[in-house]
């Protein structure tokens, strides 16, 4: 044990997938590179829809535009570290980096629970109160609630931070992920780790839990709207609103429930399993969203194939033309 609290360790080392052979570092490494590159690619494109295209510039729309923001931070923030791991065979990050990127974790996972609550709010809203959606909803209270959105993650991510980095780590220094997060840090600590541990699973289920809540109120609220439709197919087009936002919800929010809950009522994991999880749920949705919103939204999908027929109308005529 050191003297008071004084650290040991200026670097940790990611060990990314423990149980992965060596021989498969390159396999690893070009998988990640195509999730990433296929979440920047299917986020901006969304978001050069949304900039380029007015009739996107709605209440719904503002609020993925958010969410695609906030999925390309978050995988810039976690996946070059653990590619760099597996192709370069760098898997070692810097004292200070490792909480920058604890930072960064948290607080884009709470931003990003924060948007899935806004989403929730607009389907509420243009459901259960369709006259007063206009007014409720306007396009400057879609900036305030966005801009709240981002804010008030903040504090939450910080008070992390400021009571782990203090911490003595004066033993190992190999963190069992892909990406520095509190848990995988404090552990390290050569320290009693309940009085960091609790009050951080507690916030972390106050960022999660709280939304949710909401969110099952409204859904449950819109069940229930819906079901006073009389005809059948108004009841099937109005429940089809909410399906993409249902989809990237699930997504989102149950895996994480699981894994939470289950490591704190004494499940446990193979440290391989539980890392494959993680990195499933925490980079699954950000690449998969684009593709759930250009296949289930009516706007983006008429604005993506405007936009293909005007890049490729041109070469069609000019193929014309050389055919005749």
């Amino acid at each position: 044990m050191p003297e008071g609290n004084q650290s040991f360790v200026t670097e940790f080392i990611l060990t990314g997938f423990p149980g992965l052979h060596p021989e498969y570092s390159g396999y690893a490494s070009a998988v990640l590179f195509f999730v990433y590159v296929l979440t920047l690619t299917g986020n901006a494109t969304i978001i050069f829809l949304f900039a380029t295209d007015r009739s996107l510039h709605k209440p719904m729309y503002y609020i993925i535009l958010n969410l695609c923001v906030c999925d390309m931070l978050f995988s810039t923030t976690t996946l070059p570290k653990i590619i760099s791991k597996y192709w370069f065979q760098s898997g070692t990050i810097s004292f200070t980096a490792c909480f920058v990127q604890m930072y960064f974790v948290h607080y884009l996972g709470t931003v990003n629970s924060n948007i899935l609550f806004l989403m929730s709010l607009d389907r509420y809203l243009a459901i259960c109160h369709p006259l007063r959606y206009p007014v409720l909803l306007k396009q400057s209270t879609i900036n305030i609630l966005s801009i709240t959105a981002w804010v008030i993650a903040k504090p939450a991510a910080l008070t992390l931070v400021i009571r782990a980095y203090p911490l003595p780590y004066c033993a190992s220094n190999v963190i069992n992920h892909c990406y520095c997060d509190h848990i995988g840090i404090t552990i390290l600590a050569c320290t009693d780790r309940a009085p960091y541990g609790l009050p951080a699973f507690g916030m972390a289920m106050v960022s999660l839990l709280g939304p949710l809540a909401f969110i099952v109120f409204s859904y449950c609220s819109i069940t229930i709207t819906v079901s006073k439709i009389a005809n059948l197919q108004g009841r099937i087009k109005t429940l089809s609103t909410c399906s993409t936002q249902l989809i990237v919800i699930s997504l989102y929010y149950l895996p994480r429930c699981f894994v939470y809950l289950a490591s704190n009522v004494g499940i446990r994991f193979r440290a391989d399993v539980r890392i494959v999880v993680i990195m499933l749920y925490s980079l699954f949705p950000p690449m998969i969203n684009p593709l759930i919103y250009c296949a289930r939204a009516k706007d983006m999908r008429e604005s993506l194939w405007k936009r293909f027929r005007r890049r490729t109308g041109p070469q069609n005529a000019q193929i014309s033309a050389i055919s005749h």
